[in-house]
């Protein structure tokens, strides 16, 4: 498969511009974000997305998806990153969507992912309980019941937590905190009883929660997957979900970069454009390279979705897209503050918000210093 969009792909690639342009401009994240909104997304927008087909786009036809591929998720989700849209699409499609895909039985992914592909559904994974990503060092605890088990422990930064219809627990039920074997899988209704959620206001107005879980119970048919082998769909389904944030990332990093460009234009001093001085060229075209070589980076993450290559490869090209993605918005976000000046750190501009998406974003499921680790590590170093 070349490593290039197809005519399908630019399409929907620019579909999605218009709409998030039209539907999601950053005033819309202002807004919710000034209001206060209790959803921290706007759920009419959100069935707009749905109607389009998005929630959709990487699952079976089966299930009520299109089968159009991570390729074509992954232009999309670029869009809504230049936009900073606020939307459950990562939480529940990239992340829970896929966990049910990958693990799923027959009755959970015709009951379930169904109403996923239609954005009826709304998934989050309860997956951290620490301050750093920690996919192993889970110490919830999944007890055997009678025909189901009981959930025990406490979740941290559970993306859409708080506005999620289910949510897919990470526990224990076998070895201790930080092996990979007897993690389970476990579908939770986020009201159910023992389950309490306190939503955490995030500095990039992104949906995050703190989960308790007391004596939870579920029957066995909330299981994913087998008892024990969890880490088997949690490893494949998180590496598509780096690659996803990636894609985020990507394009949050490209619209940064274009409005610092645009105001190195526009902006005069002595007379002359500021972008005309040497030294901020230099500056400027060093974030240039950065943004090209991510973009190939996470084009080839996402070839390799779709061209259904080894679990190894694409750990590695996840790693691999999430350090260099991460530490490229990094450089990008704050190059663009500096370069806007005093005016760049007031909430009158909104360059301040791409810095602050790139703060949380780093963090999600790794920072460049966890990825480059683990890339040396499955390199064999």
């Amino acid at each position: 498969m070349p490593m290039i969009l197809n005519e399908d792909q630019n399409i929907l690639k620019d579909t999605a511009k218009e709409f998030c342009t039209d539907n999601t401009p950053i005033s819309q994240l202002r807004k919710l974000r000034d209001e206060e909104s209790a959803d921290g997304f706007d759920r009419d927008t959100w069935q707009s997305m749905s109607q389009l087909g998005w929630a959709g786009i990487p699952f079976p036809e089966e299930v009520g998806g299109l089968g159009f591929g991570y390729k074509g998720l992954g232009v999309v989700t670029e869009e809504l990153g230049r936009h900073l849209a606020a939307s459950p699409l990562f939480a529940s499609v990239w992340v829970g969507g896929t966990i049910l895909n990958l693990g799923g039985n027959d009755a959970q992914k015709r009951e379930l992912l169904t109403k996923v592909a239609s954005g009826d559904l709304l998934l989050a994974l309860a997956l951290e309980e620490s301050h750093r990503h920690n996919p192993y060092g889970v110490a919830t605890t999944a007890e055997g019941s009678g025909d189901g088990v009981v959930l025990n422990g406490n979740k941290t930064f559970v993306l859409d937590g708080h506005v999620a219809d289910k949510l897919i627990v990470v526990a224990r039920s076998a070895g201790e905190a930080g092996d990979r074997d007897g993690l389970t899988l476990v579908l939770v209704d986020r009201d159910a009883d023992g389950v309490s959620v306190t939503r955490t206001k995030m500095v990039d107005s992104r949906n995050a929660a703190n989960i308790e879980l007391s004596n939870v119970s579920v029957n066995a048919d909330a299981v994913i997957c087998e008892t024990g082998q969890g880490a088997d769909v949690l490893d494949a389904a998180l590496d598509i979900a780096r690659i996803g944030l990636s894609a985020e990332m990507l394009g949050s990093a490209q619209e940064c970069f274009d409005r610092t460009i645009a105001y190195l234009k526009e902006r005069e001093q002595f007379g002359v454009p500021i972008g005309s001085f040497q030294a901020l060229k230099h500056r400027a075209a060093n974030m240039f390279c950065e943004v090209e070589l991510s973009k190939s980076v996470v084009l080839e993450a996402l070839t390799a979705l779709d061209e259904g290559r080894s679990p190894s490869e694409i750990a590695i090209l996840a790693s691999l897209a999430k350090s260099k993605v991460g530490e490229m918005f990094h450089t990008v976000s704050r190059e663009g503050i500096q370069m806007h000046g005093g005016i760049g750190m007031t909430d009158e501009f909104d360059i301040g918000f791409y810095l602050k998406r790139a703060a949380v974003a780093e963090q999600t499921f790794g920072d460049m210093y966890f990825h480059r680790n683990r890339y040396g590590e499955l390199q064999g170093y």
